[in-house]
């Protein structure tokens, strides 16, 4: 390591040694002495606003302004106001005429924090300081020139919010002239104790109070850990532990009741006010309508067919009893009965129009305890019904991004139905 990454290191207590953590710091020193737009990428948590630091620090405009802009914390109707500045009465509130960040920043460095959450209205209004300094206040006509130096960084997936229309495509590629990545802590893995040691040290000195030291069980056990809250999660975790824990040695057991071992944390649901377009549960509901109106007919099916056998087979019909054999099997619909043909009466004619299928009587004759009828796994349904299902079974794939799982406990079926349906429906792919 070279004895400028190692000083920059000690100059801001950046402790580790992963090897793309000390990139992201070598290019920001190789960057430093140049006037060129760095985007910052990275989790939450990682320690982005360490390089606009060693970017100003190294450059020329180290004597001049630096100013943090956290872009998500302004309101959207005033953070014109907050860059730009403004002129009096340019709108309710207004009683003077004030400085923005870019202009009391002039000859220095500006950090736009999470600027991925700026308005559209506002992009372009940064695009125009990017390319040619100027800009204008709110309400006010007249341009001004200003000379900074402009490091962003966002948590923000910016091709997604790109694609969404979120993001001006123009002013990400004015922002991202050099882009520095920050890894998360969960591949630093070697990095993690010696930074609670490092913020052990810390708390221990802010509080007057025995620093805290981990037992080699608890070692590996904070290894393993993900830190979605990356640094930040982590220094968070130490503080509260030198606060609250009376014995200094930490166990796994007791990390444990802090930092639960879990592979996969509960995923954050947006729940809208209004249900959107394409909410499942109106679907659901069609559904569940489609497999009651089922459920009758076969109930109708089970009726009709104990009778026939009981009384008199399959001869004389009654007009009644044809009407509910047609309704039954439509012209769309031929199952097979213990490999018969199907009963199908055309205009209620005494002759039917296939075949009479083979009845296989029990040996005792008794039919109290007949079960439900299983549909077969190669009987059509109909029509209407299959384009339904397969919509459905399409829709819960595409929500759950494949898991068949959940697809399943969302369409109220087992698995075992599901995985024979995708087959029925070619929707392996």
């Amino acid at each position: 390591m070279s004895n400028e990454l190692q000083n920059i290191k000690n100059r801001f207590g950046i402790i580790g040694n992963f090897p793309a953590l000390n990139r992201a710091l070598e290019k920001s020193i190789q960057v430093a002495p140049t006037d060129i737009s760095v985007l910052v990428i990275g989790e939450s948590g990682v320690g982005k606003e360490f390089i606009p630091k060693i970017i100003h620090s190294e450059s020329r405009r180290k004597h001049q302004p630096y100013i943090v802009v956290n872009c998500g914390a302004i309101p959207e109707g005033t953070i014109d106001s907050e860059l730009f500045g403004h002129e009096k009465g340019a709108f309710t509130g207004a009683t003077a005429t004030r400085k923005g960040y870019f202009e009391v920043a002039d000859g220095g460095t500006i950090f736009l924090d999470e600027v991925g959450e700026l308005p559209l209205q506002t992009q372009v209004r940064l695009l125009r300081v990017l390319e040619s300094g100027e800009f204008m206040k709110v309400g006010s006509s007249q341009v001004q020139k200003t000379n900074v130096r402009i490091v962003a960084a966002t948590n923000v997936n910016m091709m997604k919010a790109i694609h969404d229309g979120r993001f001006r495509e123009d002013l990400y590629y004015r922002l991202n002239t050099v882009q520095i990545d920050m890894p998360p802590l969960r591949e630093r893995k070697g990095d993690i104790h010696l930074l609670f040691r490092k913020f052990a040290i810390d708390f221990a000195e802010k509080y007057r109070m025995p620093e805290l030291e981990l037992e080699q069980s608890a070692v590996h056990y904070i290894e393993s850990y993900s830190f979605p809250g990356n640094v930040r999660q982590l220094r968070n975790l130490v503080e509260q532990m030198t606060v609250v824990e009376r014995n200094r040695n930490i166990t796994a057991e007791k990390l444990a009741e802090y930092i639960p071992m879990e592979t996969h944390l509960p995923m954050v649901v947006n729940t809208p006010s209004t249900p959107k377009q394409n909410d499942f549960g109106s679907e659901r509901e069609i559904m569940y309508k489609i497999l009651f109106d089922m459920r009758n007919d076969i109930n109708d099916l089970k009726s009709l067919t104990s009778e026939l056998i009981k009384n008199r087979g399959t001869a004389d019909l009654s007009n009644h009893e044809k009407n509910l054999i047609n309704r039954i099997y439509t012209s769309d619909s031929q199952p097979q009965v213990n490999s018969g043909s199907m009963l199908y009466f055309e205009n209620n004619n005494d002759t039917p129009a296939v075949q009479t299928p083979t009845i296989i009587s029990t040996p005792d004759d008794s039919y109290e305890d007949i079960e439900d009828i299983e549909i077969e796994e190669n009987r059509p349904e109909s029509l209407s019904l299959q384009n339904n299902e397969k919509d459905l079974i399409i829709k819960a794939l595409e929500k759950h991004k494949g898991r068949r799982n959940r697809a399943a406990d969302e369409l109220g079926i087992s698995q075992r139905t599901l995985y024979r349906k995708i087959k029925q429906y070619n929707l392996e792919d």
